[in-house]
């Protein structure tokens, strides 16, 4: 009983990644149902493949096994043979190729007019989030920054490494625009349950279209090697209804963190420190750098790399 409700758990859908998960998130846009779809319909073919290849061996290895023939026969042509198994392998290809591509086209087609586009812009480490097509007050653009909650500030029930301090609210059974791009380096705005893996890549517009089909809080994480804090990024969409979206899509009032400059800076804010494994890394270099300068001014005298080291040193020590 115990093994079925564990198993139970490990496949139950869920929107966020759970412990000893099996399979796919739940699906909760169109998208994302194509895409299990298409994994299973594999996944069978797979199977077939499998257990024939598998029958084949086993059979061989059974009834043709060096004891029972000795000698054993010499066989060049067998036409039926060599014509099942061309034909046979090129069939099952099509059965795999003709729906992919018709998922894969279909991924790529956006919607002509979208109800709402929201901008994500990826930076080290954290997102702006602009929604182009919402009007405050003062007639600007709604744009709000979203940082990863440090475990010390988490409440009961949130998720370690999964909560942010603003998410991205949009309706439910709306279509919506999702633009990505990047201010940095190389990012990606990936949630698995709405099927969505979009690259952010400095000076380029991606985008994407979704359909959030229910309401519900999906999360996500940047899939594209950042940097230092790569793993501290997450994504967290909250699908509302339409009614309630007019009262839950405003501009925040505080944040977690703000905006620095410096690769390390960035991830300081008034009141918050940084992680004990990135004080450490910091001091570290720091010491390094110390010594490296040493090295260089006794031993060679070279000032061009001790302007260079001491350089990023302050710029460690900010």
């Amino acid at each position: 009983m115990i093994v079925l409700e564990w198993l139970f758990l490990t496949i139950a859908p869920c929107d966020a990644a759970e412990p000893w998960q099996l399979g796919s998130q739940d699906a909760a846009t169109p998208m994302m149902q194509g895409i299990i779809d298409l994994h299973h319909d594999i996944f069978f073919f797979l199977i077939l493949i499998l257990v024939f290849v598998s029958r084949i061996l086993v059979r061989a290895l059974w009834h043709f096994h060096y004891k029972k023939n000795p000698i054993p026969q010499r066989i060049v042509h067998g036409t039926t043979i060599e014509i099942l198994r061309t034909i046979f392998p090129s069939i099952i290809p099509m059965f795999i190729a003709i729906p992919s591509f018709a998922l894969l086209y279909s991924m790529d087609e956006v919607v002509v007019d979208p109800a709402i586009t929201i901008k994500a812009i990826g930076h080290q480490w954290y997102r702006t989030y602009e929604y182009s097509d919402y009007n405050s007050s003062d007639e600007q653009s709604l744009t709000f920054d979203s940082y990863t909650i440090p475990e010390d500030d988490l409440e009961l029930g949130q998720s370690r490494l999964l909560e942010v301090d603003n998410r991205v609210v949009v309706p439910a059974q709306t279509h919506l625009r999702i633009i990505v791009t990047s201010a940095d380096v190389l990012h990606s705005w990936a949630v698995p349950s709405l099927g969505v893996k979009c690259d952010a890549v400095p000076g380029r517009l991606n985008q994407t279209s979704i359909l959030v089909q229910r309401e519900g809080v999906y999360y996500g994480q940047c899939s594209e090697i950042c940097g230092t804090n790569h793993a501290f990024m997450p994504i967290v969409v909250e699908a509302v209804s339409r009614k309630d979206y007019g009262s839950r899509a405003k501009p925040p009032h505080t944040t977690l963190r703000h905006k620095r400059r410096g690769p390390v800076a960035c991830l300081v804010s008034s009141g918050y420190e940084l992680p004990v494994f990135f004080q450490e890394e910091k001091i570290n270099l720091i010491l390094i750098m110390d010594q490296l300068i040493a090295d260089f001014v006794s031993r060679m005298g070279l000032a061009l790399p001790v302007a260079i080291l001491v350089a990023v040193k302050a710029g460690l020590a900010e």
